[in-house]
């Protein structure tokens, strides 16, 4: 049999998922084990319980300073921002989308603007975001909606040129105006697409969040991360990279649940 028609079982699909985060644990923690064995102040590469006592003391144990936890608080900061920019940054995609790829006349200015914003690196902006908008919580929102919006756009705006076009004609046919048939065609057909998208840019959307909180915040996983790092306190931030990988697998997830069930009948929704 040709290796490209051989599927793995359940038992062997578990196994092939486990083994490569399996392979790297052993690789680091044979590493570790190594490095600290050489040299016992080593901080590049923390042992288990090194990084156990990071998370104790962050998660666990109230902060002297402010009495907070810290890992809690960076927590609910930085999915708060990251919440408030999602949000933002879906309902203006899913507009312009609709707009662009439903609407000619909307469709023949919105289009190549959409696709010069979405070259735009974000980072590089970064600098304006924080003279325009201060540095507050507003910048850190925005570089998430600046950086995502226009790649949100862009890619509802090619599905909804992949709507039949007999899907429109019948629809008009049988008396819709232009706002229906946006609501009871369009809309239905972007959603779950809409969806999959944000699973596709949650990646960019932690990348642009992590980065305007390193240098502009008081609080957030990657204020923390930035913070602790010229002390070298590898025991710190690795686990708070493990952490903000973990909740964007989570969110990822969630996304791709939700779109199953909302919408089973999209091709996309298995993938």
């Amino acid at each position: 049999m040709r290796l490209i028609n051989r599927h793995p079982d359940r038992p062997s699909r578990l196994l092939l998922v486990i083994l490569p985060f399996a392979l790297v644990l052993f690789a680091y923690f044979m590493g570790s084990a190594e490095r600290l064995m050489d040299n016992p102040n080593d901080k590049l590469l923390p042992s288990a319980v090194q990084m156990s006592d990071a998370v104790k003391r962050l998660a666990f144990t109230a902060d002297a300073r402010s009495g907070d936890y810290l890992l809690w608080q960076d927590t609910a900061s930085s999915l708060r921002r990251l919440a408030i920019g999602l949000g933002i940054s879906a309902a203006a995609g899913l507009c312009l989308g609709i707009a662009a790829g439903t609407l000619p006349l909307f469709g023949a200015p919105l289009s190549p603007l959409l696709t010069v914003l979405s070259m735009v690196p974000p980072l590089a902006i970064l600098p304006i975001l924080f003279i325009v908008f201060g540095l507050g919580e507003l910048s850190k929102v925005m570089l998430i909606v600046i950086g995502i919006t226009p790649c949100l756009a862009r890619d509802l705006e090619q599905r909804a040129r992949e709507i039949p076009l007999e899907l429109l004609i019948k629809a008009q046919t049988l008396g819709a105006s232009t706002w229906t048939l946006m609501l009871r065609v369009v809309l239905p057909q972007l959603l779950p697409r809409l969806l999959i998208s944000l699973r596709l840019m949650l990646g960019s959307a932690w990348l642009f969040l992590i980065a305007a909180e390193a240098i502009a915040s008081t609080d957030g996983l990657g204020y923390r991360i930035f913070l602790v790092r010229r002390y070298l306190a590898m025991d710190v931030i690795l686990p708070y990279v493990a952490w903000i990988t973990l909740l964007a697998w989570l969110m990822d997830w969630g996304l791709k649940r939700l779109t199953r069930q909302a919408f089973p009948w999209y091709e996309g929704a298995k993938a």
